[in-house]
């Protein structure tokens, strides 16, 4: 195993000892509260806010996470995730590579001898062509005097996501150097978004990613999940460099379509050299090798050039997954971990609205600190039952937003209008002229109109046929001022033109003291 690797691991073993040590130390100092997380749950909703120690409590033994102490130490993640995790950077590395120009830069800490010497040596450890010419000379000394701060920031990312690159480009066999080519495409984000609707840190048009089995839905974007996206982006990789034989056509094939590599190949007149063919290719795409390179040799000239690298305190090692088994919100996790969302939002960028959904044949992941699993998977019940009773106490929409009631096609008969038809039906003048587009109140024998009652069908069912095929009947009976109309209000649901048909009554007057039938279903 080599060095890079173990050392995260190490560093993470001394921290886990140093803040066990600490814990004791501060645990009178935060006056904090032992108890179990199912108890910190009922405690957190009554009081609204976390106990500040949580117990992961297991048949075997019992750990203690004082929260307080481990939200001090994340305090600064959070600064630096704020700071590196801008769509700025993004945007400063696209514009670079869209409108490179290749002016000659004085730069006197690089003199060109040097740089030839060095490109030579990154020339003989990789497959790619990285031979010196003066365009790539002047993309190199225009990033090392110009955009500093954003390659300390990247720099600063890539101590996250490169071990994870590595570890894929090296199981399918594919120069390490490739993981750059992210660098260029997505400022590291795996949120990032081009104006075509490009998506993540590989950069996947729709149907692209699609075809190597990246899907989109409403709650989730794969191209945004970095293990799915560096996979596809191999395998992508991968059949580029067998269709071109070549890495630098294949990174110009993956900026702008192996269709656009393939005309700048018959109008230069056959040439295979991507430094004879760049005057043939879109802008961005003659931008996109020389930017490559460019970074690469920052990159691995990074300690010469006196860049200082902002450490990641979320090592990818230092990070695990869960199998989600209930729906749950980031927002839900971040109360129950005491993680900062935008940390959990860093790790699971694939969740568009924040909800990581459970889905038939899919397998949805959590991905958390180390920190933080073992927590987490010990009380799983009590964190599921916690987001579900969030979720059932969060506001619904009302039943009449939601509830679409059976529309029915009526034929309008002689004498009928829409003053009439609304009444029948327990709707308004305006809703029926809405639903079937009209600008005036006229209506025509033999019209066909769409209505949505107010009633359900089985009610329309009773306003239209006898009283047996209704559930309940009641009698009422007319009193001194009574109106058809006064009658219909005191039975929901019920219209003048119900109580006419009931009662078998053709004008408007009532009798005090006649029995009325009304029915209710």
């Amino acid at each position: 195993m080599k060095l890079n690797k173990i050392l995260p691991i190490i560093l993470l073993l001394v921290c886990s000892i140093s803040f066990a040590q600490k814990s004791k130390k501060l645990d009178k100092k935060l006056n904090t509260k032992k108890v179990q997380i199912v108890d910190s749950i009922r405690v957190s909703k009554i009081a609204g806010e976390l106990p500040s120690t949580v117990i992961a409590t297991n048949i075997k033994d019992t750990t203690v996470f004082d929260l307080k102490d481990m939200a001090l130490a994340r305090k600064k993640d959070s600064l630096w995730l704020k700071e590196l995790y801008k769509s700025d950077l993004f945007d400063d590395v696209y514009n670079s590579v869209a409108n490179q120009d290749y002016e000659s830069v004085d730069y006197d800490e690089l003199p060109t001898e040097v740089l030839k010497q060095r490109l030579k040596e990154l020339d003989a450890r990789t497959p790619f062509k990285v031979e010196y010419n003066p365009s790539l000379e002047s993309v190199i000394k225009q990033y090392l005097k110009n955009r500093r701060g954003t390659l300390e920031r990247l720099m600063g990312l890539s101590e996250y996501y490169f071990p994870m690159f590595e570890q894929e480009l090296d199981k399918n066999n594919l120069p390490l150097e490739l993981k750059y080519l992210a660098v260029i495409e997505s400022a590291l984000n795996p949120r990032a978004q081009s104006r075509v609707g490009a998506t993540g840190l590989w950069q996947f048009m729709y149907p692209t990613g699609k075809m190597f089995g990246l899907d989109v839905s409403s709650y989730v974007d794969e191209r945004s999940d970095p293990i799915m996206a560096t996979e596809a982006a191999c395998k992508y990789l991968k059949s580029l460099n067998s269709s071109f034989n070549d890495w630098d056509l294949a990174l110009a094939a993956y900026n702008s379509g192996p269709g656009n590599v393939s005309k700048a190949i018959r109008r230069s007149g056959g040439k295979t050299n991507y430094w004879n063919l760049r005057n043939f290719l879109p802008r961005e795409t003659a931008g996109y090798v020389p930017a490559f390179l460019a970074t690469m040799y920052i990159f691995e000239y990074a300690k010469e050039h006196g860049f200082k690298k902002q450490s990641t305190r979320i090592p990818y090692v230092a990070t695990d997954t869960i199998k989600v088994k209930h729906q749950i919100t980031l927002d839900e996790v971040a109360k129950l971990t005491n993680l900062d969302k935008e940390e959990l939002e860093f790790l699971n960028p694939s969740y568009k609205l924040g909800i990581i959904p459970v889905i038939k044949d899919e397998n949805y992941m959590l991905r958390l600190p180390l920190t933080h699993v073992g927590a987490f998977v010990n009380n799983e019940e009590a964190i599921y039952a916690f987001a579900q009773e969030e979720q059932e106490e969060a506001e619904k929409p009302l039943p009449e937003l939601y509830e679409q009631p059976e529309k029915i096609r009526y034929r309008v008969k002689r004498g009928d209008y829409l003053g009439r038809i609304a009444e029948r039906y327990g709707v308004g003048v305006s809703q029926i002229k809405n639903w079937n587009g009209m600008r005036s109140n006229t209506v025509k024998v033999g019209q066909n109109l769409i209505i949505y009652p107010k009633n359900s069908s089985r009610d329309i069912a009773a306003n239209s046929t006898s009283s047996k095929n209704n559930s309940s009947e009641k009698t009422y009976t007319v009193r001194n001022g009574d109106s058809l109309w006064s009658i219909s209000q005191k039975f929901p649901g019920v219209s003048v033109q119900n109580i006419k048909k009931w009662n078998d009554i053709s004008g408007s007057n009532l009798k005090p003291g006649t029995k009325l039938k009304i029915y209710k279903g």
